[in-house]
């Protein structure tokens, strides 16, 4: 069971980083130099969307309230009246989001697909959270959140947006580079990656990354993003320069990619970088969840290997990705499989 102060140190720290992982079986497979994963189904509650969605909401409540995060949480009661936090989530995001509205002692409506799993969203509804659930895909429940938002004054925590400047989105982004800080002294002083093949719904996490990668002195370096076939909005917006809605039903084995629309801001991130994307299939997701924890002794989910599952499919575009027999790979491993039986909620 993780406690609260658990929760937060997760987010705004100290917690012990996840571990950086290098696998000799992995970069013989794939014929490179180095293959390094950073293990983020190690982060708690199984997943790196808790470092994003938690500080970002109590970033914005703190700013609603006109103090800082240290004086909510010190004492949530001298800051009456906060909104409720909305979003929308796949499951990951809405349960972060949750433990900030429970930390700050106020709601959180949490807008979830009929596609989400019953743990997932019995996890969410474990923290006291209000859990709405609508017909359609992860990008109908965006529309409906935001439309809660508007309409009843709560205050939305979105990790994805059509606005290049919003600040709670960039205040995700900005949770989410805890990962590469991590990285730069899990590294101390040796050389960077020159490869990051990283999985993307939105692009949130995969342009964090790419940002955190440079300021570690990673550059030049290559950015694969990786998406499903079936939900590859972001090599959609980098290709047509317009962020818009992808067809189709979204259907994939990777749920926590299933999503139609890029983020605007991670997308401007990401052309910023030159990244370039790697589609995946769902034999490519499911092989790779086995390929991990053999190789790797990592359990993982489709979305959580999807990383590596690009990683393995770039084998004919090796020369077009710059990988060879020295590049140095670096995957996240974003979420480990949910075990309600482990995954607690703090006390209230």
């Amino acid at each position: 069971m993780h406690t609260q102060p658990d929760i937060i140190a997760a987010a705004f720290g100290p917690s012990e980083p996840t571990r950086l992982i290098e696998s000799e079986a992995l970069a013989r497979r794939s014929g490179v130099a180095r293959v390094l994963l950073k293990a983020e189904n190690e982060r708690p509650f199984g997943n790196f969307k808790i470092l994003g969605g938690l500080s970002a909401g109590l970033k914005a409540l703190a700013r609603r309230s006109g103090t800082s995060v240290e004086a909510l949480l010190a004492d949530p009661r001298a800051h009456g009246g906060l909104p409720a936090l909305v979003c929308a989530s796949d499951g990951n995001h809405g349960l972060a989001v949750a433990l900030a509205a429970r930390a700050a002692g106020t709601r959180a409506v949490v807008v979830l697909h009929g596609k989400v799993d019953r743990a997932r969203t019995g996890r969410i509804a474990g923290t006291g959270a209000e859990v709405v659930m609508v017909a359609g895909t992860y990008d109908d429940a965006v529309d409906h959140a935001r439309s809660l938002a508007e309409g009843g004054g709560m205050l939305l925590i979105p990790d994805t947006t059509d606005r290049p400047d919003d600040p709670v989105v960039a205040d995700v982004m900005r949770g989410y580079r805890r990962i590469t800080d991590e990285i730069a002294r899990q590294l101390a002083g040796g050389p960077p990656p020159t490869h990051l093949f990283v999985q993307a719904g939105v692009g949130g996490l995969a342009a964090a990354m790419a940002e955190g990668l440079r300021a570690l002195g990673a550059h030049p370096f290559t950015v694969a993003v990786v998406e499903p076939v079936e939900a590859a909005c972001v090599r959609h917006a980098l290709e047509t320069g317009r962020i818009e809605r992808v067809g189709g039903d979204l259907g994939t084995a990777a749920d926590m990619l299933s999503c139609g629309m890029a983020s605007a801001p991670a997308v401007e991130i990401l052309r910023r970088h030159r990244a370039r994307t790697v589609l995946v299939e769902d034999r490519d997701l499911l092989d790779a969840v086995s390929v991990l924890e053999r190789e790797a002794g990592l359990r993982s989910t489709p979305s959580g290997a999807a990383g590596l599952a690009g990683l393995l499919r770039a084998g004919p575009d090796r020369a077009g990705l710059g990988l060879d027999e020295r590049s140095v790979v670096l995957l996240v491993v974003t979420e480990g499989p949910f075990a309600p039986s482990r995954e607690g909620v703090p006390s209230p």
